[in-house]
């Protein structure tokens, strides 16, 4: 199977291991090579005027860092518990420029090692995530974790 463009980049920039987390009882997951910590969950800072996808910045070892709301652009809607959320701080090139940003998860789950190259393509018919942000799926334990595309998920343009 051929592999998208940002799946190949993904697997030449890492080892297949990628950090498992959840949205609504869902398995998503990127690359380790993007994460730089996870904290406890932290309320924001709001930002006057601002997208609805940066709802905020939050203090990270003395760095303002945007807080990116995943949920918003992968249509999930807001969480109904937050007692086990976790905040997910990654340094992914945004525009060309490498830049901290931090989103909320459910949950954090592992790290796993995974083969990308056995990722599928997950039909855009009865998908129920944006195309866009979605590099494939893999199975691990039964279960499908669907795998991010740092790319266009952190992009300030969404993704057609």
């Amino acid at each position: 199977m051929t592999q998208p463009a940002a799946l190949q980049s993904t697997l030449s920039d890492g080892d297949g291991s990628i950090l498992v987390f959840r949205f609504d009882g869902d398995a998503f997951a990127i690359g380790v090579n993007a994460v730089h910590e996870i904290l406890d969950a932290q309320v924001p800072t709001p930002v006057p005027n601002a997208d609805a996808f940066v709802p905020g910045v939050i203090n990270v070892r003395g760095v303002v860092v945007p807080v990116l709301d995943i949920r918003h652009r992968l249509d999930i809607g807001e969480a109904e518990d937050t007692s086990a959320c976790r905040m997910i701080v990654v340094e992914v090139p945004v525009e060309g420029i490498p830049q901290k940003l931090a989103f909320l998860a459910d949950t954090v789950e592992d790290v796993i090692d995974a083969d990308l190259c056995a990722a599928e393509k997950i039909p855009e018919l009865g998908a129920i995530w944006p195309q866009a942000y979605l590099l494939g799926a893999i199975r691990k334990n039964n279960e499908l974790i669907v795998l991010l595309d740092t790319s266009t998920l952190f992009s300030p343009k969404a993704a057609a």
